[in-house]
């Protein structure tokens, strides 16, 4: 009826009445046209309006946020039309006009928003990653593991920070214009949710290894759940109380005046609007020293255990590492759409690191106990021998190890090697032209660099004491040795050769599937001969996909052993048979 509003309701309720308001508001138009005298109807659609409805309907793209003013004029165009045809239409082609204009902009920001999460190759690595992380928290929880009861929740609460980055995504864009990155405000109270991740994991692991009673898990879950509320109303209040795209995370505590910042001598360069406050340098770096820690603690909790698979999860997790050093390094180069294959290499060694971690919590599960029979929701293994087997070795207490240092010692060093390099960070590349000049190959070097010093050091351990030598070992007691290249060797010839054909299979897939990477990224192919970017980023990416090959050094040397009888047959022998 005329001057009738529609009650004010969420998009999402406004969302499945979208399609279903602007059909009925032109049935209602095509009803009064219907029942006009035919005569008058012939000579009211005239060409002109009928050119102008069919333009407004070839280019209308319908949004729910315009549904309600349409229904309003809807009703007044057919109260005031007095049945005359060409009003009518004249009418609805203005209210099609008016919804259209205002939808466009609301698609158009929506599928900016989700561009950067679904429509490329980072969104559809990060939605690919999803599926192996849920198996992972499957087998990860399984009983007979014994993990902490606060330490599993981390790993699941890691799945609210991933929900965070959603609407904070589809908010930086459609409020602000801007990427999720650029915006600090959103960006880094998001990654404070991974910083609880970490936090939670990391206490969990370390108070099951030290204590007799491990900090319980239902008030560390509160206050992490709370957390994660207060992100969602912030996310929410936040435009509409007037902060900005590139207001600072925060409010900036700890920024440094930016008269003092242009005095300081090495500075030969401005910070861009989009450079990173230091509370959000802050929360990614201690994002970053956390998880290295967690994964620590995972190593020693196969000590705990007296199960050697739990350091396999260690090695699962470093292509995760991997990935949050790829994201400080597109920030360090604030940025740049030149880098984007940054920002899908993170998402690359994101799903790469939810298999790894998702095989080594099978591994763990296996060795403990669990078979195909747990998936099914009625078996009677809780009775069973086997099932109060597996019951009785999860009430097996855990052995406890000492502490090299109190958790005020070591939230201290946190701290200060947080704040430290965050200012280092922040205010020292400023006197660097490479962060304003990027450059795939620096920030390839970064990205692997890092991760390779890890893998070093674990490597190193692992040889120390005889136990897992990667994901896929067999070390410890009982467990025998991973494959190595003496195992190929005992094939002689064959063997030599068959581990060469596999390398060469290596590279002569990297290099098109480093090019197909860098089309999804960017846009275009790589013009790897005139274009010294494209060269770079391409070079880069099979650089990455060969050191995230050494991970799988067992497989590889796996597959030339399933090789080297038929090179035997067929290669080497040939002529005898």
């Amino acid at each position: 009826r005329p001057g009738w509003k529609a009650p004010p309701m969420a998009s999402s309720q406004r969302r499945p009445l979208t399609v279903a308001a602007t059909v009925g508001a032109l049935a209602m138009a095509g009803g009064a046209v219907a029942f006009a005298p035919s005569s008058r109807v012939a000579s009211s659609l005239s060409s002109a309006a009928a050119s102008r409805t069919s333009a407004v309907l070839s280019n209308l793209v319908v949004d729910p946020t315009a549904i309600a003013d349409a229904i309003d004029t809807t009703s007044s165009v057919l109260a005031g039309a007095g049945g005359h045809a060409e009003g009518i239409i004249d009418g609805v082609t203005s209210t099609l006009s008016s919804v259209s204009a205002s939808a466009s902009y609301a698609s158009s920001t929506n599928l900016l928003s989700f561009a950067d999460q679904g429509q490329n190759l980072a969104g559809i690595f990060f939605q690919a990653s999803l599926l192996p992380y849920l198996a992972f928290l499957y087998f990860l929880g399984f009983r007979g593991n014994r993990i902490p009861a606060l330490g599993n929740f981390g790993w699941q609460f890691l799945l609210l920070f991933v929900l965070s980055t959603i609407p904070g995504g589809i908010i930086s864009k459609s409020v602000y214009g801007s990427s999720l990155a650029d915006c600090d405000w959103l960006h880094g109270s998001a990654e404070a949710l991974l910083t609880i991740t970490n936090v939670l994991i990391a206490l969990g692991f370390r108070s099951a290894m030290t204590q007799e009673e491990p900090i319980p898990a239902d008030k560390p879950r509160l206050l992490a759940i709370g957390a994660f509320a207060l992100w969602v109303a912030a996310a929410a209040i936040g435009p509409k109380i007037g902060v900005e795209g590139h207001s600072a995370f925060l409010f900036g505590a700890g920024n440094l005046p930016t008269d003092a910042v242009a005095a300081f001598p090495w500075a030969s360069h401005a910070e861009p609007v989009n450079a990173l406050s230091i509370p959000t340098w802050a929360i990614h770096f201690s994002s970053v020293f956390e998880f290295l820690f967690a994964m620590a603690l995972v190593w020693d909790f196969a000590e705990a255990t007296g199960n050697e698979k739990w350091k396999g999860l260690t090695w699962g997790m470093l292509p995760l590492h991997a990935s949050g050093i790829a994201a400080c390094t597109y920030h360090f180069f604030y940025n740049p759409s030149s880098l984007q294959f940054l920002v899908s290499t993170q998402a690359g060694l994101t799903l790469l690191g939810n298999i790894t971690v998702a095989i080594a919590a099978y591994r763990i599960a296996v060795s403990n106990g669990w078979t195909v029979g747990e998936l099914n929701p009625f078996s009677k293994t809780e009775t069973s021998p086997e099932g109060l087997a597996i019951d009785e070795a999860a009430a097996m207490p855990l052995q406890l190890t000492g502490t090299k240092e109190s958790d005020v010692v070591l939230v201290a060093k946190l701290s200060a090697a947080t704040l430290l390099t965050s200012y280092l960070v922040k205010y020292g590349e400023l006197g660097l032209d490479l962060p304003f000049n990027p450059n795939g190959f620096a920030g390839a070097a970064i990205v692997l660099g890092v991760p390779v010093i890890t893998s070093a050091h674990y490597y190193k351990k692992s040889q120390a004491e005889g136990g897992e030598m990667s994901l896929f070992g067999f070390g410890g007691e009982g467990g025998g040795n991973p494959l190595s290249m003496s195992d190929v060797k005992k094939y002689g010839v064959a063997g030599t050769v068959a581990y060469v054909l596999t390398e060469l299979a290596f590279w002569a897939v990297a290099f098109p599937v480093a090019s197909t990477l860098f089309y999804q990224s960017v846009g275009h192919w790589p013009d790897v001969i005139n274009d010294g970017g494209d060269r770079g980023a391409v070079l880069a990416s099979v650089f990455a996909g060969a050191n995230i090959a050494r991970l799988l050094v067992p497989l590889r040397f796996g597959a030339a052993l399933a090789l080297a009888p038929w090179v035997d047959e067929n290669l080497i022998n040939r002529e005898k048979t």
